[in-house]
């Protein structure tokens, strides 16, 4: 498969010795990962599945809230979508380097389909409802993990994984926006359960979209290779194998920092809102804020700037992504608390070289487990921050919870980008795992 695609030449100050093939790489654009047939499956089966998952969890809350009358057990069907992440992404990782990709993926969506047809089952007890909310939960790191790995199987290593990479990243984006939408709507004219019975029916259509759209590759590893084993103890040996190394370990942190403090304010916005009396279409209007930020600034980046001028915005843009949170100090009006939150979703960019940095750090045979635990760090940080800001904000005012996060966010974000370039001015390869590659991606931070 190709790696990069594009015309014209190449910046020879980008050809110095140690700078990485896909940085000194021409630039692409999006539509040059669409003329990959495979990846336009995957992102038709992500097209279709997405909103009705957002619009299902939706259902899910207004059924748990109806059958019981709780806002706290309605709130925990939201929680029991992030939590069980971590479990999945830990316990769970080598099923993405150990079975071929597209049986992982199809089977992960045809349980996920199960799970919900169960939920829309008439009568069934709320603790079920939860639990069965868990499963997909659990395995949502595994789908998104070795979807990730593929997309270099499928599209080459370079710069249109990274573009393939920030499609599937806006097309969520979009579903919150969407999904959000389509579920108001529709439960407006049809059950909860039904709408459960049409999210069921999305993902089997997204799982033969994968079966029949995507090529057989086989598994990265097997259970007998050396270390294999058990799926437990082979799924431990990778997160510990990818945690020893220092560089892994940075940018792990780097993916997981900045979204754990960019998150809190979000998360504050109902009782925000609510002190300054803007009302549920005001309320919706900030919600979609983040989002709108998110999917403008990544097709921008994606889109006007090559390689390199991605990867040099990456540590300052991952650095400040929290920053305009501080602006809450001064407890904004409607309008201002809504730029906050568009520039807050700017903050996205930093995600399109970072991304490049991880796969050229990580070996071929742990690539799938090391995408399913950045998944599920990236969600369990998420998680979180939430539950953080929603504590501190019971004995602080909300507007000064979340300019504190900005603060926080930014300050920890910056030692933890000063700890990715330690570790590139170091040289040479991490213990175990950067050093199975020639080169890491990092050298043009």
């Amino acid at each position: 498969m190709p790696t990069s695609s594009g015309s014209g030449a190449t910046d020879p100050a980008a050809l110095r010795p140690g700078t990485p093939a896909a940085v000194r790489a021409p630039r692409a654009g999006y539509g040059a990962v669409f003329a990959f047939p495979e990846f336009r499956t995957v992102f038709a089966a992500h097209l279709i599945s997405m909103p009705c998952e957002m619009a299902g969890g939706m259902a899910l809350s207004v059924l748990v809230y109806r059958l019981t009358g709780s806002p706290l057990l309605s709130a925990l069907t939201f929680a029991t979508a992030l939590l069980p992440y971590v479990i999945g992404g830990i316990l769970l990782s080598a099923v993405a380097d150990r079975y071929p990709a597209r049986r992982v993926l199809v089977v992960c969506d045809l349980v996920h389909a199960g799970c919900v047809t169960a939920m829309a089952v008439p009568g069934m007890p709320v603790a079920a409802l939860l639990a069965l909310r868990c499963v997909p939960a659990a395995i949502s790191p595994v789908f998104s993990g070795t979807r990730a790995a593929t997309l270099g199987d499928i599209v080459g290593e370079g710069d249109l994984f990274v573009l393939g990479r920030s499609v599937i990243r806006i097309t969520a984006q979009s579903a919150q926006l969407a999904g959000f939408a389509v579920g108001g709507l529709l439960l407006t004219a049809v059950s909860p359960r039904t709408v459960l019975v049409i999210m069921a029916a999305a993902l089997c259509c997204s799982a033969l979209l994968l079966r029949f759209g995507t090529r057989h590759r086989p598994a990265r590893r097997t259970s007998g290779d050396g270390a294999g084993g058990a799926l437990l103890g082979d799924s431990l040996r990778g997160v510990r194998q990818l945690f020893a190394d220092r560089r892994v370990r940075a940018l792990l942190l780097l993916s997981w920092v900045p979204p754990l403090f960019v998150v809190m304010p979000e998360a504050l916005l109902t009782p925000f809102a609510d002190a300054q009396g803007l009302g549920s279409v005001g309320l919706g209007l900030l919600m979609c804020g983040m989002p709108v930020g998110a999917v403008v600034s990544e097709v921008l980046a994606g889109s006007l700037l090559g390689p390199r001028g991605r990867a040099r915005l990456t540590l300052p843009v991952g650095v400040l992504a929290a920053l305009p949170a501080v602006g809450y100090a001064a407890d904004p009006s409607f309008g201002w608390a809504l730029a906050l939150q568009v520039v807050t979703g700017f903050g996205i960019a930093y995600t399109l070289g970072l991304d490049q940095w991880f796969l050229a750090a990580v070996p071929e045979e742990l690539r799938g487990r090391a995408m399913t635990v950045l998944t599920a760090g990236l969600m369990t940080a998420q998680g979180l921050g939430m539950a953080v800001s929603g504590a501190v904000a019971e004995f602080l005012p909300v507007h000064a919870v979340a300019a504190l996060a900005g603060g926080c966010g930014a300050l920890c974000s910056l030692v933890v980008a000063l700890e990715v370039r330690r570790t590139v001015r170091r040289g040479g390869p991490g213990p175990g795992v950067a050093g199975s590659r020639g080169e890491t991606g990092l050298t043009s931070i």
